[in-house]
């Protein structure tokens, strides 16, 4: 369940201070934001800077609304500014650009990778292999490629045999399918028996490779992981001589396993050996040093759980010896990368609401934080500065600037959207903390509606985030954005309640096996807090939403909760967590968070199960369903569904026959904001009335 934004001010800094300003008692300048605007925005991603650091491509994702789909094509922008412009190797699609060292850009175009020599001018194909490559990796001295295939294990020294088994397959009459373990689907896809396996390619000057060794001979498992793994999770060596891994060994365990270890393989292919076979929790992200000698990666320690602190562990290549650093650093680290001279580490990790970018010296694990508010995503080292991807609650992602040492102000160095962000009116907005849960300090962010006015109340859209590990914290999203909710004139409330991430692992760990008291506590505070603090809150016209894990918590609510709100909005929420613990696909996550399987700690299954409540029931709600959604599947939207309708209890049932766990089609998304806001209009209806 664990897998289970904003117009951008040119400083971060301001707009953090900008945010927490109280709003002016005046109309807004522009107008407000709707569910077009968001499916309709351009996507910025990926900032990959050039080896001299002059230059920065980048990803950018717009929606063709006609034909219902996104379209993906390669930009380029300056480090030190200009106007960004879009790459010519981009007319045919483009994507996932990556730099060799002597300044060739290499990137996937139609299932096969391309290389340009003149910065995105011209391109000429680099593969031809038979299977579309899924992500790859660039050798030290850019004449071979590591490359991730789907491969079905038997064929991977022979990738015709993949093409002609898949073709043999969908040539078959009869439909079945035979399995002897479990794990028969993930996420949005049932299990056919291929792997992502990695594989060299060395590349002939005048002519695309068409042929690929075997690095994963024998191996059973996925590199990259799925459904979301990509290239992060191998590396090459500086030497070029062998290839560093991170997979999980599937058999009979893989859908109650989170053991990945990570693997060394020599380049030309050959054994497989254990790095980590001493750690039964998670290896992966291996980063090694400019001079090779040290490999950085990220380690969990408790076997099972999915969303324990990532710890950063560096190990010595020549003898095997590893260390942790800033060991007393109490967050999750992501996305680690090497300063050049090898004496610092870059990274991101969620901070109290927000993700921000971070470096840690190597030698006294010394933790600086670059950034403040909002939300870092990828970056990139440029030459003395550093490329960083922020979006925010103040607008969607764009690209920055900043010195390695963060001393710097910030600058921004694309603005997508700035044209259709120009003309809209944002809701203000500002984080703010109380005591919660055993008086442990809980925080949360208010957004204002959109038309906001002093001495006047708003109807309130009560957001409650998925995970349960996760945030709604200070960040766009394309699925759950408030200011879609502000823009329809109601303010918003979002408590990161116990389990949530960003706040330290015992935060987070607060909320297994306490799904229904602790995160309630927490949020029943939140709301009374709210009530007393903010005076534009009308208490009497307020929904409660959410999904996967908030969509748990909106069932909850219905039976323990259900005084203050009009209505209720549950996508993909858990019905029945004893059923849910033989239906998910990972088990391992069930599993972790009951305190083990329904047989062995049944009484915890049923200790928070939202089914024992139905007879409390009472509050109007709308059901959301995805059915390729394997995680919460369908059976648990159709059982809230039909208890709602048999407790004759005003309800509608949203459902999508070609969504996962989250909605991605644009076409589908403005249909789910749509009925979403028709839901609330209709028991909370947006308006400002003037405060007793």
């Amino acid at each position: 369940m664990n897998r289970l934004a904003r117009p951008i001010v040119s400083v971060i800094a301001l707009s953090a201070a900008l945010a927490a300003t109280p709003a002016l008692a005046q109309e807004p300048e522009g107008r407000a934001f709707t569910v077009d605007d968001l499916a309709r925005l351009e996507r910025v991603s990926d900032p990959q800077v050039s080896p001299d650091g002059r230059t920065v491509i980048y990803g950018l994702r717009q929606t063709d609304w006609e034909n219902n789909r996104g379209v993906s094509s390669l930009w380029s922008v300056q480090t030190g500014g200009g106007e960004p412009h879009r790459l010519a190797i981009s007319d045919e699609g483009a994507g996932n650009a990556r730099w060799a060292a002597d300044g060739r850009l290499f990137f996937l175009r139609g299932g096969q990778v391309w290389v340009s020599a003149d910065q995105g001018a011209t391109a000429t194909q680099a593969t031809a292999l038979p299977l579309d490559v899924g992500s790859f990796r660039i050798g030290p001295d850019g004449g071979s490629l590591v490359v991730s295939l789907e491969v079905y294990p038997a064929c991977e020294g022979d990738l015709a045999c993949t093409v002609n088994e898949v073709s043999h397959r969908e040539g078959r009459t009869e439909t079945g399918q035979v399995y002897d373990r479990t794990f028969v689907r993930h996420w949005d896809t049932w299990e056919d028996g291929r792997r992502n396996h990695l594989f060299r390619v060395d590349l002939t000057p005048g002519a695309p490779a068409s042929t690929a060794t075997a690095l994963m001979l024998g191996f059973d498992g996925d590199t990259p992981s799925v459904p979301f793994g990509d290239e992060g999770e191998y590396a090459i060596s500086p030497d070029g001589g062998s290839v560093i891994f991170s997979a999980r060994l599937a058999g009979q365990t893989e859908a109650w396993s989170t053991n990945f270890d990570l693997y060394q393989t020599p380049m030309t292919g050959g054994e497989l050996v254990n790095l980590t076979d001493a750690n039964d929790a998670w290896d992966t992200g291996p980063v090694f040093s400019p001079d090779g000698r040290t490999l950085a990666y990220r380690a969990m320690s408790r076997p099972g759980f999915e969303a324990d602190r990532w710890r950063i562990l560096l190990r010595d290549v020549a003898t095997g010896t590893t260390r942790e650093i800033a060991a007393d650093w109490d967050r999750s680290a992501d996305s680690l990368a090497w300063s050049p001279d090898g004496g610092t580490l870059y990274l991101t990790a969620q901070d109290t609401g927000t993700t921000r970018l971070f470096s840690i010296d190597v030698r006294s694990g010394r933790v600086t934080p670059l950034t403040s508010g909002g939300h870092v995503g990828s970056f990139g080292l440029a030459d003395g500065g550093i490329v960083y991807a922020r979006d925010g609650l103040d607008g969607p992602v764009n690209l920055y600037y900043r010195s390695q040492r963060g001393r710097d102000v910030p600058r921004q160095i694309t603005n997508h959207n700035a044209e259709v962000m120009g003309q809209i009116d944002l809701g203000d907005y500002e984080q703010f903390s109380f005591d919660g849960w055993n008086g442990e300090t809980v925080h949360g962010y208010v957004v204002r509606p959109h038309n906001y006015q002093e001495g006047m109340e708003y109807p309130v859209a009560f957001l409650i985030h998925g995970g349960p590990q996760g945030s709604f914290g200070d960040g766009w999203s394309y699925r759950w954005n408030p200011q879609t909710y502000a823009g329809q004139g109601y303010a918003v409330v979002m408590i990161d309640f116990h389990g949530s991430t960003g706040y330290g692992q015992a935060f987070t760990d607060a909320i297994s096996q306490h799904w229904g008291d602790r995160p309630l506590i927490d949020l029943q505070r939140g709301w009374e807090h709210v009530q007393a603090n903010y005076d534009f809150i009308d208490e009497d016209r307020a929904c409660a939403l959410g999904a996967s894990y908030g969509g748990y918590m909106v069932n909850w609510i219905a039976g323990n909760w259900n005084e203050p709100w009009k209505c209720l909005v549950n996508h993909d929420g858990v019905f029945d967590t004893r059923s849910m613990g033989f239906e998910t696909e990972e088990l391992w996550f069930t599993e972790w968070e009951n305190g083990g399987t329904p047989w062995e700690n049944p009484e915890a299954y049923e200790r928070f199960n939202p089914a024992n409540h139905v007879q409390d029931w009472r509050v109007p709600m709308l059901v959301i369903q995805g059915d390729l959604d394997f995680r919460i599947p369908t059976a648990q939207g159709l059982a809230t569904f039909n208890a709602l309708q048999r407790r004759g209890i005003p309800s509608r049932l949203l459902f999508f026959p070609n969504e996962n766990h989250w909605v991605l089609r644009a076409h589908n998304s403005v249909q789910w904001h749509r009925t979403v806001q028709d839901w609330l209009a209709r028991y909370a209806p947006a308006g400002a009335e003037p405060i007793d």
